[in-house]
């Protein structure tokens, strides 16, 4: 029995998710700022084996389960964060500006369908602010990423590119890689930016900035799962991130279609998430792992629940695997339960290590 799902999530459900995922935050905070509850949390929930270990752009990760951007959006507690097992955290999205985002109700529990919808639109203190947290976080254990993002304004102003900039610039000190998100679809007009000659402009942009500073760290581009001609628009991503030496992929962010759903919430505006996006995700990862043939590493994310589902992922491509939606569903638990799981696989397939299997269903 899982004493989160069984008398945790039944209680906070009557509750509105983003006063309880706050409510969690301020707590995961206190571990932040403790180290010896941070020690205890990983003696309860890490599960270490040296089979489990993925090493890619140079960076060596415990596991391949991490937690997606948008929980920690502000590096409050990116170290307790780590604690509950995670081989990486990526905080964010971060705008340069102090910005407020779309209007509350914006996160909605979809509970028969095992997702969330949400309209967040970049909710955020602020660069600033995120540097002063970040700068608290050198005894950290795990990867950490920063995901990077435009404020509204300077979307709508057509000043988009300077945003991301500024941000990856100011905050690559502090970050093992860097994330361009330009795959929200609750910022008006972002999603223009995965456009060909839009993106071509954009990641030239950040390439020559990080250049001329001599900043080397991964660089890593956030795409939607919502294509019209999926093939050709994932193609042109692919060729233009490999053009000026994107080093890989996040696939996917929410998606804004609503096929099959079955909650009283499933017309709400904002991005979808969770299990309904699965099979999206993995369309996604297989076509970016094929047109790159395997040379542009994946980080997959959609509907992860399970070990079986961090299988599938990596199966079609994926080197490493994010997880969100599930956490909210299963628990803190999940983790270490997930590696455990994926421990058995390996000894069940006869593999020495977890990577073995990316790209095995190609």
């Amino acid at each position: 029995m899982s004493l989160y799902k069984e008398v945790v999530f039944p209680v906070v459900s009557h509750f509105d998710p983003e006063s309880t995922h706050d409510t969690t935050i301020q707590l995961l905070k206190i571990a932040e700022k403790y180290r010896f509850i941070r020690e205890f949390l990983e003696r309860i929930y890490s599960c270490r084996d040296p089979r489990l270990n993925v090493t890619t752009w140079g960076l060596h990760f415990e596991n391949p389960l991490g937690l997606a951007a948008g929980f920690d959006k502000n590096a409050v507690a990116p170290m307790a964060l780590g604690a509950l097992g995670f081989g990486h955290v990526e905080i964010g999205t971060v705008t340069p500006k102090f910005q407020r985002g779309s209007e509350r109700p914006r996160i909605f529990r979809l509970g028969e369908d095992k997702a969330l919808i949400n309209r967040m639109g970049f909710p955020g203190l602020g660069m600033e602010e995120v540097l002063d947290n970040l700068a608290n976080t050198r005894e950290r254990k795990m990867v950490l990423g920063v995901n990077a993002g435009a404020n509204k304004r300077s979307v709508d102003e057509g000043r988009g590119a300077d945003d991301y900039v500024e941000v990856l610039i100011n905050l690559a000190a502090f970050a093992d890689y860097l994330v361009i998100n330009v795959s929200s679809p609750n910022t008006a007009r972002l999603r223009e930016l995965q456009g060909k000659e839009a993106l071509r402009e954009l990641i030239g942009r950040v390439r020559k900035e990080m250049d001329e500073r001599q900043i080397v760290k991964p660089l890593l581009l956030k795409i939607a799962p919502d294509f019209e001609n999926s093939e050709r628009e994932i193609g042109d991503i692919v060729d233009t991130a490999m053009e000026f030496g994107v080093n890989g992929i996040i696939a996917t962010n929410t998606t804004v279609l609503r096929e099959g759903l079955t909650s009283t919430f499933k017309n709400k505006r904002g991005g979808l998430s969770g299990r309904p996006l699965v099979q999206k995700s993995l369309d996604t990862i297989r076509t970016v792992y094929k047109i790159s043939k395997g040379t542009l590493p994946i980080i997959g994310v959609g509907g992860v629940f399970n070990a079986e589902d961090v299988v599938r992922k990596m199966q079609v491509g994926a080197s490493l695997v994010q997880v969100y939606t599930g956490l909210v569903y299963e628990g803190p638990g999940m983790i270490k339960t997930i590696n455990k799981d994926l421990v058995v696989y390996i000894e069940r397939e006869g593999l020495d290590n977890i990577s073995e299997m990316v790209g095995t269903a190609i």
